[in-house]
């Protein structure tokens, strides 16, 4: 069985995410194709499309929010999603018992005793109108009916879980800043959600293979897991076993892929490339030493934006007045800090809203070292 190494899982992962060559795709193309983006800070996927598509314009994805082909919603992990509206309706019910679960993890004392078929129709009894609200306005429409139980508790399980939500704009629009008015995703598209199959081979979850392995392959089930949140997807992998290839690593894991899915040259040069906070990019691996040292992993979940050199985080980045500041997290090579300070740039330039020309870049010295 061929092994496959850190970088060469490095440069797979670059090439499926968009980040070894800025791509000519439209913007909706590029979303359904990385399997969507995490977008729980409303501005970084903006940041995330610049990173990966050539002459990005802000106001494309504005727009596909607005034309309500992109939406906004707690899916993978129950964290917020943005994904094409298509895939919302075809993969929210599969999602549907793990979003329960992961909500009750936090609030199960609190929530004991209450019947959730009983909270969900009262909280769609209240949505049908088709009004966006939040979810306080929401949970002061159901609280007389249960009483005891903590309104964030109420809140969390309507709009996370029971009701299938999507956060409507301003939220998540380039530069706009709104708070969070929830509508079911139903009556935000004008169409049903998929209903979930009863084929014991999980044809959803063979959907959700095969597209997370496109985005994110070669990889292992715990991988596809820490990606979507779902436990492991075991009969939808079994079921695609015929047509998937199949790889190790170093440590000797099972890797699972499409056999054309892109696999180049380790050796391919990977470009500075910018992530915004959470990027998937890093995110989707439950082993993510392909792309970042484990000494740095904390930063993965710590909201730090980070650097791309060599394919692998190498700084953290910050901006601030239409300044980007980088501190590298070990010493960089001369052209290496080169590379980085003029993406830097053109990073500053897309922010400030130019179309061309720099800003200002400022790098900490290049002996710094994080964690």
């Amino acid at each position: 069985m061929t092994v496959l190494d850190d970088r060469a899982l490095n440069r797979a992962a670059l090439a499926r995410q968009l980040l070894l060559d800025r791509a000519d795709v439209p913007v909706l193309d590029a979303v359904a194709r990385l399997g969507g983006l995490q977008a729980q800070e409303p501005q970084e996927p903006f940041v995330g499309l610049w990173s990966r598509l050539r002459g990005f314009d802000p106001a494309e994805l504005s727009g596909l929010l607005t034309g309500r082909r992109v939406v906004r919603l707690p899916l993978m992990r129950r964290t917020i999603h943005l994904v094409a509206a298509d895939d919302a309706l075809a993969w929210r019910a599969r999602h549907d018992a793990m979003l329960r679960q992961r909500v009750l993890g936090v609030y199960r004392q609190e929530l004991d005793g209450v019947d959730l078929e009983e909270l969900a129709a009262a909280g769609r009894a209240v949505m049908d109108d088709g009004q966006p609200r939040t979810m306080a306005e929401l949970v002061e429409a159901v609280a007389d009916r249960w009483p005891a139980p903590g309104r964030r508790a109420l809140g969390e399980m309507l709009v996370s879980a029971l009701l299938p939500m999507v956060q409507t704009p301003p939220r998540g629009l380039w530069r706009a800043k709104g708070g969070v008015r929830n509508a079911l995703l139903s009556s935000w598209l004008g169409r049903e959600i998929d209903p979930l199959p009863s084929d014991d081979s999980d044809p959803v979850g063979q959907a959700l293979v095969r597209r997370y392995l496109a985005a994110f392959g070669p990889a292992t089930s715990s991988d596809l897991r820490a990606w979507c949140g779902l436990a492991g997807l075991p009969a939808a992998v079994a079921a695609l076993r015929d047509e998937l290839v199949v790889f190790r690593d170093e440590r000797g894991r099972k890797l699972l892929d499409l056999p054309d899915a892109p696999r180049p040259d380790p050796d391919t040069p990977a470009p500075v490339r910018f992530l915004p906070a959470f990027d998937n990019a890093i995110l989707g691996y439950q082993d993510r030493r392909r792309i970042i040292d484990d000494a740095h992993r904390g930063l993965s979940v710590a909201g730090e934006r980070v650097v791309l050199v060599d394919g692998r985080v190498a700084a953290t980045w910050t901006v601030k007045a239409d300044t980007v500041t980088v501190s590298p997290l070990r010493p960089l090579a001369k052209s290496d800090q080169n590379a980085v300070d003029e993406e830097a740039a053109r990073l500053a330039s897309f922010l400030a809203g130019e179309s061309a020309g720099e800003r200002p870049v400022s790098s900490p010295p290049r002996d710094r070292q994080g964690s």
